[in-house]
């Protein structure tokens, strides 16, 4: 049944608390973590990569990583599914992850990563079908999210993929936030509408904040530096705009950590994508593979200096100033300092500084 943008906004209306997703107690800084998609795609080849494919261990291995190798200990804590983990079709009405790659099914996942002091994270689509092609929630949504919720999941990326009318997509996305709220489970909630929208109609940032605690607002980041660079120059443009709407418990989301990857291959390259990202208070969520990183990527990952001016309660995004060579970065923090990102692109290096 289609569903029309009046009937979406009565059922926002209803689901919706004045507080809202805000109420749901969970970003109060930037989340931190790891996720699977840039690195790992929608590989579901368990039979000829099986230490790669989409799979339940896979995540078992990169939560392991995560506790042996000190990221937890320094924050990083959500380990995130992304697309291709159900099977293609629903059991029962509900969704189900494939039985071959998810023996054990999600429940276990959350079991398993709440045991080690971590985090789940889930991937869904407000469409019919996900990016990949998989079940997505549209026509589903209240069954779908009491079931997630009842695979004690602590955080749903919600994707964009096969919407029937992206006109629709704000209300659709606020009544998600609702039912979210309504099973009374603290999800951290991650929209994608905003990227869907971006460059064909206006987005309001503030009501972003309202019903999401993140939100992907620009283009999928790719492993290559072009990309990267690519992100932080849209968010020194827009900063007039992006800025005012980030906060305790909701953060503009410029994608993945790429250290690690191809793309920052070099010390330069990787300090900067860490130190800008902190600067604009950005989820700092890595797409890697965690068991293959050498000393110099483990060591920025893992640097507490650059994190505290992440996880600033403050929650200020920070702002660009051109200078006559280079820019300089200024994120206000709680105490009363300011962080500072000297970035010179000609080195693709950025230096990170308090005062």
């Amino acid at each position: 049944m289609r569903v029309t943008t009046a009937a979406l906004a009565a059922v926002a209306a209803v689901c919706l608390s004045p507080a809202s997703a805000l109420d749901n107690g969970v970003a109060l800084t930037p989340p931190m973590g790891w996720l699977s998609w840039e690195r790992f795609r929608c590989n579901t080849d368990c039979t000829n990569d099986p230490e790669n494919c989409i799979s339940e261990q896979l995540y078992m291995d990169m939560a392991d990583q995560m506790v042996a190798d000190g990221y937890r200990d320094v924050g990083y804590e959500y380990v995130n599914i992304d697309d291709c983990w159900p099977a293609k079709q629903r059991v029962n009405g509900k969704q189900v992850p494939d039985p071959v790659r998810f023996p054990r099914g999600i429940k276990f996942l959350a079991d398993y990563m709440h045991s080690r002091g971590l985090k789940l994270g889930l991937y869904s689509d407000a469409g019919t079908e996900t990016c990949g092609g998989y079940p997505g929630i549209e026509g589903h949504e209240k069954v779908d999210l009491e079931t997630f919720a009842s695979w004690e999941i602590d955080s749903l990326k919600l994707d964009g993929c096969y919407f029937n009318n992206r006109t629709d997509y704000p209300a659709y996305y606020g009544m998600v936030s609702g039912l979210l709220n309504a099973t009374e489970r603290p999800i951290l909630f991650s929209c994608s509408y905003p990227a869907y929208l971006q460059g064909n109609t206006f987005i309001n940032y503030t009501y972003a904040a309202e019903i999401c605690n993140g939100w992907r607002l620009y283009d999928d980041i790719q492993d290559n530096w072009g990309s990267v660079e690519g992100i932080i120059n849209f968010w020194g443009q827009h900063q007039e705009e992006l800025a005012p709407a980030a906060g305790p418990g909701h953060q503009n989301d410029p994608d993945m950590i790429l250290v690690g990857d191809t793309a920052l291959a070099t010390p330069a390259a990787a300090r900067t994508q860490l130190a800008i990202w902190s600067i604009l208070s950005a989820p700092l969520l890595m797409s890697n593979d965690l068991r293959n990183m050498t000393h110099w990527q483990k060591e920025i990952l893992l640097n507490t200096g650059v994190i505290a001016v992440n996880q600033d309660p403050l929650v200020k995004q920070g702002t660009r100033v051109a200078l006559s060579v280079g820019e300089a970065w200024f994120k206000p923090l709680a105490n009363g300092d300011v962080a500072v990102g000297l970035r010179n692109p000609s080195t693709s290096d950025t230096v990170l500084i308090t005062a």
